[in-house]
């Protein structure tokens, strides 16, 4: 009985001490990649590169048989600078470009190609069109479109 009591308290502990064991790389990632970024964007660095070298640093940091999505680094980015907000003040003005709906720059991204490939296309019938004409009227003497001619 004695035994059995000792597994029952030992159990709790360790339950709550296992997530910390587990996900504290996560969460140093997460911090370090918050600092990879708003460093790079801080010295002057485009969004996108400073992004990316995050991302790979994340991404790397993780490790397991699930990745991590450009979501869910971007969301430890941002939870990491608001936490720490003393640490990471100058970084507060580049996070609106972590989080961008993407779904509409998808939608804009298709809808300007879609309008480039119409007109692209309208050009080419144009062309075509343009070029039987010349054909055409080259085969054909003015006389012979005369309508009044008996």
């Amino acid at each position: 009985m004695k035994m059995y009591k000792k597994k029952n308290f030992f159990l709790p502990i360790i339950a709550a001490l296992a997530p910390t064991i587990f996900f504290s790389s996560e969460v140093n990632a997460g911090s370090f990649g918050a600092e990879i970024f708003c460093t790079m964007r801080d010295g002057g660095n485009e969004h996108e590169s400073s992004w990316e070298a995050a991302y790979t640093y994340i991404k790397k940091q993780k490790g397991g048989f699930f990745k991590v999505s450009p979501k869910q680094a971007a969301a430890q980015i941002v939870e990491t600078v608001v936490r720490e907000r003393e640490k990471f003040s100058y970084c507060v003005e580049y996070l609106d470009k972590l989080n961008p709906n993407r779904k509409l720059e998808r939608d804009l991204k298709k809808e300007e190609e879609k309008r480039v490939k119409e007109s692209q296309e309208k050009e080419d019938r144009r062309k075509r069109l343009q070029k039987e004409l010349e054909e055409t009227d080259q085969e054909y003497s003015k006389e012979t479109f005369d309508r009044y001619s008996y």
